[in-house]
């Protein structure tokens, strides 16, 4: 099994600094490279201090300029806020820059608030339609002269400068959670992004489920990457996790703020919403996230993971970003380095 580690820059309200959010950031990035992750991701988000990431290319060609050898991915780009030909080229340039180590991810997007910004009256629901059109498109940009006339986008003959330096293209990703999706990705060649939030092993279950059964339609013989992505904290002693289940639960109240596209937004920062009002509030139960999310002792998280190489998920995506002190981020990634994968190496 190998790993990823997913990390935003990420402010839960103004008593931290940006530039020490910036620092801190680069410096789980860096270890992350130090201890051979395979792939680093960033977001793609607008307006939330929660999740800082503009434009994920910016922040790998940062993160190219500070690592080594651990490759870049955009997890994901949102592709109704794109225009084919200029994502094109900024991947490309991005994949050129960090000498051929961008992956490249591609979803719909996450929050009808986002949308109602980026995009005024489109759905977020229909967001998938968009990602269905960009993605050939960009794939023909990056081969040469391509003309374009689709449902979203029209242009004339263009290409993309410059080309990739990865040959024929970077690897593409798709984040993916309903079946109509991981037909699409696999069907188009793409790994697949998976993300069961806080439900149990089961949701896992039936996103492995699905991968399977459109690989199985597609008749395709290579198969492809299966990562899956959970909130991740390690500590020393089982004692220790209210602290990353009381972050967890905060991050969650604003998550869910922005999820039921609420509108409770103040200057970037979402309230945070009371947990006990919600109808699914079982979901945030603080012993079902200890056994859903990745949190525990060392010996507690092999275990987990070994059930995941069981079930078949080939990369490990270590999701850091909770509302997590930074020096507790900073211990829990310490000892997943050395604690955790020797074990599967």
């Amino acid at each position: 099994m190998k790993f990823q580690l997913a990390i935003n820059l990420e402010r839960l309200d103004n008593k931290i600094e940006m530039d020490a959010v910036a620092e801190h950031t680069l410096e789980m990035v860096q270890m992350a490279d130090k201890n051979n992750f395979h792939i680093v991701w960033a977001a793609e988000h607008h307006a939330l201090e929660m999740t800082i990431a503009p434009n994920p290319f910016q922040i790998l060609t940062w993160w190219s300029n500070h690592t080594n050898q651990i490759r870049l991915g955009t997890a994901v780009v949102a592709a109704a806020y794109w225009h084919p030909i200029r994502l094109a080229g900024e991947a490309a340039f991005t994949d050129l820059i960090s000498g051929g180590r961008l992956e490249f991810g591609i979803g719909s997007g996450a929050y009808q608030r986002e949308f109602d910004r980026m995009h005024p009256g489109l759905k977020q629901t229909d967001g998938w339609r968009y990602m269905q059109e960009i993605l050939p498109a960009v794939k023909k940009l990056w081969e040469g002269d391509y003309e374009h006339h689709g449902e979203y986008w029209s242009f004339p003959t263009s290409t993309s400068v410059p080309k990739p330096l990865q040959k024929p293209h970077p690897p593409l990703w798709v984040a993916a959670r309903s079946p109509i999706t991981y037909d699409y990705a696999i069907n188009n060649g793409c790994n697949v992004l998976c993300w069961p939030f806080t439900r149990p092993f089961s949701e896992a279950e039936l996103y492995k489920q699905h991968f399977d059964e459109a690989f199985k339609k597609s008749g395709k013989s290579r198969k492809p990457t299966f990562a899956l992505m959970r909130h991740t904290a390690v500590y020393e002693n089982e004692k220790d996790s209210e602290i990353p289940i009381k972050a967890i639960q905060r991050t969650l109240g604003q998550f869910e703020n922005l999820y039921k596209n609420l509108g409770d937004v103040k200057n970037g920062f979402p309230k945070q919403i009371s947990l006990e009002s919600l109808s699914n509030r079982a979901e945030f139960d603080p012993d079902m996230l200890r056994e859903n999310l990745m949190f525990g002792t060392p010996e507690t998280i092999i275990r987990k993971l070994e059930r995941y190489k069981e079930l078949g998920v080939d990369e490990f995506i270590y999701y850091a970003s909770m509302g997590l002190d930074q020096n507790e981020q900073k211990k829990s990634l310490e000892l997943f380095c050395s604690e955790v994968m020797p074990a599967f190496q």
